[in-house]
């Protein structure tokens, strides 16, 4: 008899195909997300569960007595209690590898965004405020080529940034992490620094770092005024790892020039956050992964892990 896995999100014909092959498949097919009482209900006599931001907590591992594995289809996990997994011996995998190159494109577009103001004059040119006899200075922007970058999180995202910004940009590269990397130090001439002197050094500042204990709220109010007033912020991480009250209270107070985010706080952002209402930031509603492309291989590598799993030769890519 074939294990039985549920699927929240869509996916693909090709993947359908691969998971039927091995799998007893059935998926969610609503417009909105799958309500909590609802997926509990479809957990009760399931293998696998192949997810992507679902909370996974002891409440939901309590009504699914046959799960093994929970295959995310994305490279964080902090939607999982690894503690209460572990507890009930349930696998948690994740998508690395697949979405570093379209996160750092992102990341660039962000970055050329913020610093050329394109949001911004986007908006005056389809509002018929572009005015020829005004005089031009009012369009500067700021030069991205030849300046400083700081990256926090030299993961795999961080050294494609580097790449981009060292051969693409001829940049100079700083970088924080928990280790250095020596690689990235001989092939991108990255510096490693503590995080006080990136913060004070760079023109743009790349939060690249997961979401943990360790993490959370690293940049705020003292790490936004160690940074110079003709700085750019980038966050493409999670956001809470940044104070969000603290990156507001820097941008009214001209502590830092602008900021381009993909991640905030609370998601989707609350209409009334003062960020979506400043010409000087970038807001994007988390796409650092969103090709078709990118999310098609996303979602075939998350189907062969809890294959994988469910087969016995074990995850391809376990979080812990």
């Amino acid at each position: 008899m074939k294990p039985k896995i549920y699927a929240t999100l869509p996916i693909s014909a090709d993947v359908e195909k691969y998971l039927s092959e091995y799998c007893e498949l059935r998926k969610w097919t609503g417009e909105d997300r799958i309500s909590r009482n609802l997926l509990l209900e479809e957990l009760k006599d399931v293998d696998g569960l192949l997810t992507s931001g679902i909370r996974i907590d002891e409440d939901l591992l309590n009504n699914a007595p046959k799960l093994k594995v929970v295959s995310n289809v994305s490279v964080g996990f902090n939607n999982f209690n690894v503690e209460a997994m572990k507890k009930f011996n349930v696998i948690g995998t994740n998508t690395p590898y697949v979405l570093d190159e379209t996160v750092a494109d992102l990341t660039f577009a962000l970055m050329l965004a913020s610093a050329r103001r394109i949001a911004e004059l986007d908006r005056l040119v389809k509002d018929g405020n572009w005015n020829p006899t005004k005089d031009d200075q009012l369009f500067f922007g700021i030069d991205v080529h030849s300046s400083t970058l700081g990256i926090i999180g030299m993961g795999r995202i961080g050294e494609a940034v580097a790449r981009r910004a060292k051969f693409g940009f001829d940049m100079d590269v700083l970088y924080y992490n928990r280790n250095r990397k020596p690689g990235a130090e001989e092939k991108y001439g990255a510096e490693y620094c503590d995080l006080d002197s990136l913060l004070k050094r760079s023109d743009f500042i790349v939060m690249l770092t997961p979401l943990t204990p360790e993490t959370e709220h690293l940049i705020g109010e003292r790490e936004f005024k160690l940074m110079r007033n003709s700085a750019f912020f980038i966050n493409v991480s999670r956001g809470k790892t940044v104070d969000e009250q603290a990156l507001i209270r820097a941008l009214e107070n001209k502590e830092i020039y602008g900021a381009g985010l993909d991640v905030f706080q609370k998601e989707p952002v609350e209409k009334d956050n003062p960020l979506i209402k400043m010409p000087n930031v970038v807001t994007v509603p988390h796409i650092g992964s969103a090709t078709k492309k990118t999310r098609d291989a996303m979602m075939m590598r998350a189907a062969q892990n809890i294959v994988s799993v469910l087969t016995g030769k074990g995850a391809l890519d376990s979080v812990y």
